[in-house]
């Protein structure tokens, strides 16, 4: 088990009945905000792809994924997705979608290594979005601008779940602030990248902190990042302030993605260019792709903070281990 917060005083401001209808009125209003926001159109993803095309994300690179194989295709092994930012490149072009236009989905996955506490959960459900651009997109403008776009829809949101319940007032900044992981490394020198990113957050309420995957001058780097889907130099974590955590809560991870010069240099770099013979690797290097922009924003993260819950488990149905049920049962949270 990681490490659980049990706020002081903590009481659930709707109950688990009502926390099921606004489940539903937080994804259905969210998605069509951000579907009108960035010009996207929803489509269907798979829960498993064969490892061998290189469509699942490796993440970090140690997360063991989750596997099995099938009876009717000569028991042929397929993975269960960690997440789905390879998968939709591919989906841009094969639905032929024009620059300027995208696609959402609802991505499943099961993240077996997670160590589990009031916002990890082994099982991830997320909007998974990518949307065709330009070369003369691929920009740090244009970056923020996207940003900018998607903190609209969740301020939006916050607004309609503070209509819906008035015992919920969600206050989020009018804007959301940038700032790079060396920028943060240079103000913090003597913190970890987590003490950071919390200091930043309560300092600015919203912050996108940008350039994650890359070394920084100090020879370490902020987060792992996979090299073959997000360009380091583009990309970034929306982050806001928990008060009921009293921490700083990631709601999105996006990037402009890997051109063939950022994906040859990034696996250079990682020491993973053996990948660079699947499938997916060679559609990116050949152009059979589009150039595009992407991320994933987490469904149960949303509804966790725009209802103020104390852990996820309020707002979805996983497993955990006993004694957190217990701790947490004793602190008035209930869990799915």
């Amino acid at each position: 088990m990681g490490k659980l917060v049990l706020p002081k005083d903590y009481r659930p401001i709707i109950d688990h009945v009502e926390t099921q209808r606004a489940i539903k009125k937080i994804k259905d209003y969210f998605q069509q905000e951000l579907a009108y926001g960035l010009q996207l159109r929803r489509v269907s993803a798979p829960l498993f792809v064969f490892p061998e095309t290189g469509l699942n994300d490796n993440l970090n690179g140690y997360e063991r994924r989750v596997n099995f194989t099938i009876k009717d295709i000569d028991e042929k092994q397929v993975e269960v997705v960690q997440s789905l930012a390879k998968w939709k490149r591919m989906a841009l072009a094969k639905y032929e979608v024009e620059p300027g236009h995208g696609i959402y989905t609802d991505m499943n996955a099961i993240r077996r290594d997670e160590e589990l506490d009031n916002i990890h959960s082994i099982y991830v459900d997320q909007w998974d979005w990518e949307k065709v651009i330009t070369k003369d997109q691929r920009t740090d403008e244009f970056l923020e601008e996207t940003v900018i776009t998607i903190y609209n829809a969740m301020k939006n949101l916050g607004d309609y779940v503070n209509r819906l319940y008035r015992d919920i007032q969600i206050e989020l900044p009018n804007e959301i602030t940038f700032v790079t992981t060396q920028e943060l490394e240079d103000k913090y020198p003597k913190n970890t990248p987590k003490e950071r990113e919390k200091l930043a957050a309560k300092e600015f309420g919203a912050v996108f902190i940008k350039k994650i995957g890359g070394v920084l001058a100090s020879g370490k780097k902020h987060d792992g990042r996979a090299p073959d889907y997000d360009d380091w130099e583009l990309n970034g974590d929306i982050i806001v302030w928990n008060d009921v955590l009293d921490d700083a809560l990631e709601l999105s991870s996006m990037g402009i993605r890997v051109d063939k010069e950022a994906m040859e240099r990034q696996c250079k770099i990682d020491g993973k260019e053996d990948r660079l013979s699947q499938s997916f690797h060679q559609s990116v290097l050949n152009n059979d792709v589009p150039l595009s922009i992407g991320g994933g924003i987490g469904q149960s993260r949303i509804c966790m903070f725009f209802l103020q819950k104390a852990h996820i488990g309020e707002v979805q149905a996983s497993v955990w281990p006993d004694d957190m049920i217990e701790a947490c049962a004793e602190d008035n949270i209930f869990l799915l």
